[in-house]
């Protein structure tokens, strides 16, 4: 049981970092980003090749995932200079869609639909963070860093900025800040957090495969968003624990998964629409996203 539950809280805590990073750029700079699973793909492909191929250690490739996540990020951040709003939304969301494709099709590199078994477990202190207690507590002290480094950012002059453009980008542009050099920045980090979560991951489960990354995945990261509340940390960590936690409580009904994936996401789809309703901007929200 401690270890199911500590299972449950792993996965909640890497959904927590997904959610804080895109919350950054979607609920803090007001940019509809749909690609945060690719980013979270290149994290976990990106470790997960260099340790099982090359030897590298699972730290550095986590460091390498995240650090090509962000470039990534930097790119993919690129028009959001020059277009805005459902075009940038289908142009972030088709992102994903090419590295979903990549992972899923490329045999000769990432095995495709196959997948990477035999991912090594990360290790501190000659200790192998092999069971789901102790990387619970690792993936806690991830989250914790996490929301400090963001904390910082949303509550300087630059988080402060970045909730003007969210609200006037026309009006930040006339008094002589650099827009486009915060918008990169925001793709940039956000995508970096991304990369880690995916690291961690594929360290924690040992192996990974395209179907963990569907564009669908940014979907749900976007979900957690909204229902936490955009613009608001604290909501990020509370949307990824209800989202994550919440299907886990199906299995205790002893529902098959052919159908507790349905009523899953029934149950989603009647939160949203509730939570439209009743609060738009989410449980702990600042801004309704329009």
């Amino acid at each position: 049981m401690i270890g199911l539950v500590s299972h449950i809280l792993a996965i909640s805590a890497i959904y927590m970092i997904l959610a804080a990073s895109l919350n950054l750029i979607v609920g803090y700079t007001g940019l509809p980003a749909l690609s945060h699973a690719a980013f979270y793909c290149i994290g976990a492909y990106t470790s997960a090749l260099l340790s099982v191929r090359f030897g590298i250690s699972p730290w550095a490739g986590l460091l390498a995932g995240a650090l090509l996540a962000s470039i990534c990020g930097l790119i993919i951040g690129l028009p959001s200079i020059r277009i805005g709003g459902d075009f940038l939304a289908l142009t972030t969301f088709s992102f994903g869609i090419v590295i979903y494709t990549i992972v899923r099709s490329w045999d000769s590199i990432t095995r495709g639909p196959m997948g990477i078994p035999g991912i090594p477990q990360l290790r501190l202190f000659n200790l192998s963070i092999d069971s789901p207690p102790k990387f619970l507590l690792l993936a806690v002290i991830a989250v914790l860093l996490t929301m400090e480094v963001l904390r910082r950012i949303t509550s300087s002059q630059f988080g402060r900025v970045l909730r003007a453009i969210r609200d006037d980008e026309i009006a930040v542009e006339s008094i002589g800040k650099n827009v486009n050099r915060y918008k990169l920045t925001v793709f940039l980090v956000g995508s970096f957090f991304a990369g880690i979560s995916g690291g961690l991951y594929a360290h924690y489960i040992g192996y990974i495969d395209p179907s963990s990354f569907t564009p669908m995945e940014s979907i749900l990261i976007l979900l957690m968003v909204i229902f936490g509340g955009m613009g608001s940390l604290m909501g990020s960590i509370l949307g990824a624990t209800i989202l994550t936690a919440f299907p886990e409580a199906l299995r205790f009904l002893g529902m098959p998964d052919s159908i507790a994936a349905p009523v899953r996401q029934i149950i989603y789809g009647l939160l949203m629409v509730v939570l439209i309703i009743r609060r738009s901007q989410g449980l702990m929200g600042r801004f309704k996203f329009e």
